[in-house]
């Protein structure tokens, strides 16, 4: 995970804006498919909740960094 939170660094606001887009539509279809026992991977959903709160993180760390 550490690694993980590396690159995410490494990536503009405007990346990861957009990745946060992705995760969010996914992590929607992950929960229609789990409503409907379509889900195969629920693992899955731990993983894209996770990567988006990393990158919530980030990106509040940023903001904190700019304001101060």
């Amino acid at each position: 995970m550490a690694s993980k939170v590396t690159e995410l660094r490494a990536k503009s606001g405007d990346q990861l804006n957009e990745r946060l887009v992705e995760l969010k539509k996914e992590q929607f279809n992950l929960r229609f498919q789990k409503a409907s026992g379509q889900l195969e991977n629920t693992a899955q959903v731990r993983t894209v909740r996770r990567e988006i709160a990393a990158i919530k993180t980030v990106l509040g760390q940023r903001a904190r960094t700019t304001a101060a």
